[in-house]
């Protein structure tokens, strides 16, 4: 918590002295008539700090602190993270989780009046909400559905090349009635797409796990993203952006499929590009979606200027490597954009190690490294972490948790809230100084807030001052905590 003694005190006494010791200039002004406005000391502002705070022992969780903090200039040793809004770096698209299918299922059972209330806290924009601005989808099944699925499946031994069989079929019932509630409360929502597998029958292995996407049916699959996106739109859905296959890398999920960088770089440029070309779609394509051990597979895609030319950029998860591998990929293509878009937390972990990890990695470390978004993985499940396919993830605990209509949110829910809530789509990251154990990241928004987002991960309480056009507050922010200070 942020004390209200000592140094708070010290300030606020310090102000009563200070107006105290002008009253006598006011009055002597006053008696000669001198109508000469009076200049406030520069150490005297006007502006205002609230924070919400949530501790590694749950005794806050995202709690907005009764302390109001004011900038001034009294001197003090405490070191300073200084916040410059002259310096901008990348356009934020947004923050929020992944709406699998057992998402949508789970809250789809829930009671009408229970669900529209859920829904508004998560994608509201009033002062009790959170504000998720963005999702992502799979396209067909994720692993977190109850079943696998494609849009087009057939017979074993029978093929569809004309997608006369395409059908949206079995999203129709959960996820996009949810998605559809979903957007008339925030019709501005981003969404990216992305499959964890082709139908079998464009694979040489027949199955849904594993394999690689036969090279005869590149222009088929092609057609077959340009319909989703397409009949999405009909239903009012825009896709604003796709990758060609989550975790190309990981052969043993179910469902997946294998794609190597040359495979993805082919078919973006023979195939997927041209085809949403001829279609007039704008729907961006972000190459990998996966973990950060391998920015080469971007890279090796980048480089290829017959793919980049459709490439807006690429997208990360972070189950292996450093999340500063996207600042690499922005060095060597820095026209190309950054996007973190899946990291789970586990029914295994705790609430203070993954508060820790997941704001000190995913919020700030993928936004210092100029990702335009950052992306939990599922929004919901129930109480037994599912539904999952035979195969699927047992372990993924979601933001919330849902067990007829009673909620549980879970530590992804405030990791994501701390920045979804305050840091609108739209809003530009800004300087801010690294000091010792604190990472940290600001933005300012569209109507001119700053906005910090910090996280102790020392083991003792840090005392710093935040440094603003001249002036700073002094705050204390509990080990293990994290928190959002906005002005």
């Amino acid at each position: 918590m942020i004390p209200s003694t000592g140094f708070y005190r010290r300030i606020s006494t310090r102000h009563t002295y200070i107006f105290l010791c002008l009253l006598p200039f006011l009055s002597c002004a006053k008696k000669n008539g001198d109508t000469t406005p009076i200049t406030i000391p520069p150490n005297i502002s006007s502006v205002t700090v609230d924070s919400w705070l949530t501790t590694a022992d749950q005794s806050s969780l995202l709690q907005k602190q009764s302390k109001t903090l004011s900038f001034d200039s009294i001197k003090n040793a405490y070191p300073f993270l200084d916040v410059d809004s002259t310096e901008k770096f990348q356009t934020i698209d947004g923050f929020g989780f992944t709406l699998t299918g057992g998402s949508a299922y789970v809250i789809n059972q829930m009671s009408p009046g229970s669900r529209s209330t859920l829904l508004n806290e998560l994608f509201g924009n009033d002062g009790s909400s959170v504000s998720i601005s963005y999702l992502r989808l799979s396209i067909g099944a994720s692993d977190l559905n109850a079943a696998v699925f494609s849009y087009d499946d057939m017979p074993a031994g029978q093929t569809d090349m004309t997608l006369a069989n395409f059908t949206l079929g079995q999203d129709t019932v959960d996820l996009i009635p949810v998605l559809k509630q979903i957007l008339a409360i925030n019709p501005a929502i981003k969404i990216i797409a992305t499959p964890w597998s082709a139908p079998v029958w464009m694979k040489d292995n027949n199955s849904t796990v594993g394999g690689n996407l036969l090279a005869s049916n590149y222009n088929v699959y092609a057609l077959y993203f340009v319909k989703y996106i397409r009949q999405m739109k009909t239903l009012g859905i825009t896709i604003d952006a796709v990758t060609p296959q989550n975790e190309p890398l990981n052969p043993s999920n179910n469902p997946s499929l294998s794609m190597a960088a040359a495979e993805e770089s082919a078919f973006i440029k023979n195939n997927l590009g041209p085809a949403f070309q001829s279609a007039g779609l704008t729907t961006k394509i972000i190459v990998y979606d996966h973990n950060c051990d391998v920015p080469g597979y971007a890279t090796t895609i980048l480089s290829d200027p017959a793919a980049a030319a459709f490439v807006d950029g690429s997208a990360f998860h972070l189950y292996a490597g450093d999340i500063s591998a996207l600042g690499q990929v922005h060095s060597a293509y820095p026209d190309k954009n950054l996007y973190f878009t899946e990291q789970y937390t586990s029914s295994t972990g705790s609430f203070a190690g993954d508060l820790q990890w997941h704001m000190t990695n995913v919020i700030i470390g993928s936004t210092k490294n100029w990702s335009r978004n950052a992306l939990e993985w599922n929004l919901a499940t129930d109480s037994n972490y599912g539904p999952h396919t035979p195969g699927g993830c047992t372990v993924c605990k979601a933001a919330v948790t849902i067990n007829a209509s009673t909620v549980t949110r879970n530590v992804g829910y405030y990791i994501v809230a701390h920045a979804s809530k305050f840091v609108p789509a739209g809003s530009v990251r800004i300087a801010s100084s690294l000091i010792s154990q604190v990472p940290n990241v600001a933005f300012e928004t569209p109507a001119g807030k700053k906005v910090l987002i910090a996280v102790n991960n020392g083991s003792s309480s840090a005392a710093f001052n935040i440094r603003f056009k001249g002036e700073w507050v002094t705050v204390f922010l509990p080990a293990g905590a994290a928190a959002t200070y906005v002005w």
